[in-house]
């Protein structure tokens, strides 16, 4: 039986890949789940709250904003982050439509 050929856009490939491997560490985790609970919070309440070092919590939250998971807004000197949920609802819709085509 031949099997049918699969057509992948390097582009999209490329950002799914970002978006899951944004999504794919423990620590990011922690903080998405962290800026969940509170809606929008500043930089500063995410690292003094999880006791993570400042530039630790910065490079994680430029890989989440990179993926477009997450959105900033400033007020101030302060910088806000909130959570994309129209593109973690994406993500996760196509994970589970990819996980049904492969039973």
């Amino acid at each position: 039986m031949r099997k049918a050929k699969v057509m992948i856009d390097n582009d999209r490939l490329q950002v799914s890949v970002e978006i899951l491997r944004a999504l794919a560490h423990p620590l990011r985790m922690q903080i998405l789940e962290f800026i969940d609970q509170n809606e929008e919070i500043n930089v500063n309440k995410i690292y003094n709250t999880l006791k993570l070092e400042q530039s630790i919590t910065s490079q994680h939250l430029r890989i989440l904003r990179l993926a477009g998971i997450v959105e900033t807004s400033r007020n101030g000197k302060f910088i806000y982050y909130k959570i994309d949920y129209s593109k973690v609802r994406h993500v996760v819709s196509s994970i589970n439509r990819f996980l049904e085509d492969d039973k």
